[in-house]
């Protein structure tokens, strides 16, 4: 039973990746706009005049496909993660434990693309916190998706007996 929560978890991780990376193509002007809004800091009083303030579209750019591959290169290591534990679900402890490696690698990438893109890049650097506009909408929002999908691949992780 534990074996088939886990394998459920990361297809929850691979589809909310999915979802994302899809709705940030679909809503591309809001994907931009979101990275625009934080790199040239303009939700906050005195943001736009820093230095490290940047409407530069290439920086934009690369900051919305950042977001967009990234996403999808979890989505795809934690889907095929799901299925090698799922046809590993009646293996011997070594194999599942083995077949777990994509699904975890998935719940990496999507750690690494939330603390590092969102707290470290746009917090730290671009001083999100500063902007009551985006501060619940992207940090908040960042924070809980990092610590949901760190507690799944903690659980997923953990040894089977």
């Amino acid at each position: 039973m534990l074996r088939i929560l886990k394998i459920l978890l990361i297809v929850s991780v691979g589809t909310w990746a999915v979802l994302g990376a899809f709705g940030n193509i679909l809503d591309w002007n809001g994907t931009t706009g979101a990275v625009a809004a934080t790199t040239s800091m303009s939700t906050f009083d005195g943001g736009a005049d820093d230095w490290r303030a940047t409407s530069n579209p290439a920086i934009v750019l690369a900051g919305a496909l950042a977001i967009i591959l990234l996403k999808s290169a979890s989505a795809i290591l934690c889907l095929t993660g799901a299925w090698q534990m799922w046809t590993a679900r009646g293996a011997d402890t070594v194999a599942f434990s083995q077949a777990k490696t994509y699904a975890l690698a998935g719940c990496g990438v999507a750690i690494f693309m939330l603390f590092s893109g969102w707290i470290v890049i746009a917090e730290t650097w671009f001083e999100l916190w500063r902007s009551e506009v985006l501060r619940e909408a992207a940090l908040d929002a960042a924070f809980r998706y990092c610590g949901m999908i760190g507690l799944i691949a903690l659980f997923v992780g953990m040894r089977d007996e």
